[in-house]
């Protein structure tokens, strides 16, 4: 079943910022973050290991919608080997109007507990009222898991290493997985849960979240309804770890000697940048084609065979990198559409798939020998859109050219647009703004790190649609056609590195993804690389760096 959770664009403004300040707590081993202003539990962890990625309370409109908390009167109570915090929450916006009280308790022995309380203060309708837990990628991919289902059986399975097309566990009231040599229970409260994986919509996570969708929506909720739930962690058999501490500096190293081909990278009409390798426009029936001194990138948003015909007088005389034939009523391409645009476009490749998440081409395959070309757009505001979550939201953009090359074989894999804000709801067809980050430090650092992600799993080509900001490409198209050697961080959500090489020239683009100084050391027996001023930087095997916050600092050799 189709659906998604659309951010209004009015949600914006109050964090388009740095991350909110965090309340760091401990309930016995494991040590956890609290986010005031958003009401979320954030990284628990059980030593180094993260045993959650999140929870957090939803309320979604009858679009998807997301209804911001308010949230005052916080209290933290702190006790021997653990916490309890209390807040009031607001979710008033529209029709809705909907308050809840939340309790965390952590306790000595290694137990989480997060309740909700909460009463409809007008009638509305709702797609979702209550929890969703998230569970980390790295420590829960591939990984076993037990399942207990609502009429209490268990049933055993893994997480999904490739993306799961739909729900890989459903109809839970909890479920159990390893964790550093430890057994961690997530139990379910109040409602049926079920989970989805994450890495569709390019989230860093699992998500575990209710009620089914299969159950009819929207709901009407009363004015007077009381909605109670809680999520409860509990940690089994852990041995004695100490309490997460971030380190001093961030490594970066290279995973091995191989490289893969930096894509095509191309950007969204009217942004205009030089050495773009292409330039995307959206045509609509009627719609001229601009003058573009770099090839076109064809979205045809097209409604009849009849369009086809009118865009290939059109583009006769035009340089066309690709045609993309993206039909509006059709979540994904279908083959008569895709059987059509090759008898009638010439000239160019010919593809299709989704003008919106990864997950239609998911859920909707195309035989690879239907198309030429195979895309699907990104944009990590789906769900969230503080800085923390959209920078984890960035290695998973990498999992989806993973996935997608499982299915699609040989055939090209276009990334386009790839966008900081959602262009448009999906459901309503309402337009969103651009997002005020763009153009800012954060945004530069984002960008960056998304051709990073990006390139090393083999994307063949990426579109980039920016108002603002697009320069922050520049320094990577100044490699067009060259190769990226992969690196790895440490500690990916706080920095990142890019290893561009053509010929004999060599760039490193070492990233800070937090909004404060960070040191980051590069492992590198070469050495001989040179700042921005010109300055060499020669050291033994390591390069020490100290990056500014979200600084993208560029060095060559």
């Amino acid at each position: 079943m189709l659906r998604r959770e659309f951010l209004l664009s009015s949600a914006f403004a109050p964090f388009a910022k740095a991350s909110p300040n965090a309340l760091t707590l401990a309930a016995g081993p494991l040590t956890l973050e609290f986010e005031p202003e958003l009401a979320f539990v954030r990284y628990v962890r059980l030593g180094s290991d993260e045993v959650l990625r999140g929870i957090y309370a939803a309320v979604r409109d009858s679009t998807w919608g997301t209804v911001l908390p308010k949230v005052t009167n916080v209290q933290v109570n702190k006790r021997r080997g653990g916490f309890e915090l209390t807040f009031d929450a607001d979710c008033t916006q529209g029709p809705i109007s909907f308050q809840w009280r939340g309790t965390i308790t952590g306790e000595a022995a290694g137990t989480l507990r997060f309740a909700m309380d909460g009463t409809a203060k007008t009638g509305f309708k709702r797609n979702r009222i209550g929890f969703c837990v998230l569970h980390p990628l790295k420590e829960c991919v591939g990984q076993e898991y037990v399942a207990e289902k609502s009429g209490g059986s268990k049933v055993t399975g893994k997480f999904p290493e490739l993306i799961s097309p739909h729900q890989p566990v459903m109809d839970l009231r909890a479920i159990t997985h390893r964790v550093n040599g430890a057994d961690a229970e997530v139990r379910f409260e109040g409602d049926i849960f079920e989970m989805e994986d994450h890495r569709n919509w390019t989230d860093g996570n699992f998500k575990t979240y209710c009620t089914p969708l299969a159950k009819p929506w929207p709901v009407d909720v009363p004015q007077g309804t009381n909605i109670k739930q809680a999520v409860t962690l509990t940690i089994r058999g852990a041995r004695s770890t100490k309490p997460y501490r971030p380190a001093p500096d961030i490594l970066l190293f290279p995973i091995d000697q191989s490289v893969t081909k930096l894509p095509s990278i191309g950007v969204a009409y009217p942004t205009a940048l030089p050495k773009a390798a292409h330039i995307r426009i959206d045509w609509r029936p009627g719609d001229p084609l601009p003058d573009s001194a770099a090839p076109l990138e064809i979205a045809a948003l097209v409604a009849k065979p009849a369009d086809l015909e009118e865009l290939a007088a059109k583009a006769k005389s035009r340089d066309v990198a690709r045609f993309l034939v993206l039909p509006p009523a059709e979540s994904s391409t279908s083959r008569d559409w895709f059987t059509r645009a090759k008898s009638i476009l010439k000239g160019a490749p010919v593809g299709g798939g989704t003008n919106v998440f990864f997950t239609e081409l998911n859920r909707t395959r195309p035989d690879p020998s239907w198309l030429d070309v195979a895309c699907y757009s990104i944009n990590p505001q789906v769900h969230a859109f503080d800085n923390r979550s959209l920078v984890e939201n960035l290695e998973p953009q990498g999992a989806t050219v993973v996935s997608a090359r499982a299915f699609l074989g040989t055939a090209k894999i276009a990334v386009t647009p790839v966008t900081l804000a959602q262009r448009f709801n999906q459901f309503s067809g309402k337009p969103n703004p651009p997002d005020p980050r763009e153009g800012s430090a954060f945004a530069a650092a984002w960008f960056s790190s998304s051709v990073k992600y990006l390139a090393e799993a083999g994307a063949d080509s990426v579109t980039y649609g920016m108002a603002r900001g697009a320069d922050a490409l520049a320094p990577i198209l100044d490699f067009a056609t060259g190769d990226v050697r992969p690196l790895r961080s440490t500690f990916p959500l706080r920095a990142a590195g890019l290893w561009l090489r053509h010929g004999q020239r060599e760039r490193l683009l070492a990233i800070n993804l937090e909004d404060a100084p960070q040191k980051v050391r590069l492992e590198d027996k070469k050495g001989g690389w040179r700042g921005a001023t010109g300055q060499r930087l020669r050291g033994s095997n390591s390069l020490y760096l100290e990056l500014e916050p979200y600084a993208v600092s560029i060095f060559d050799r």
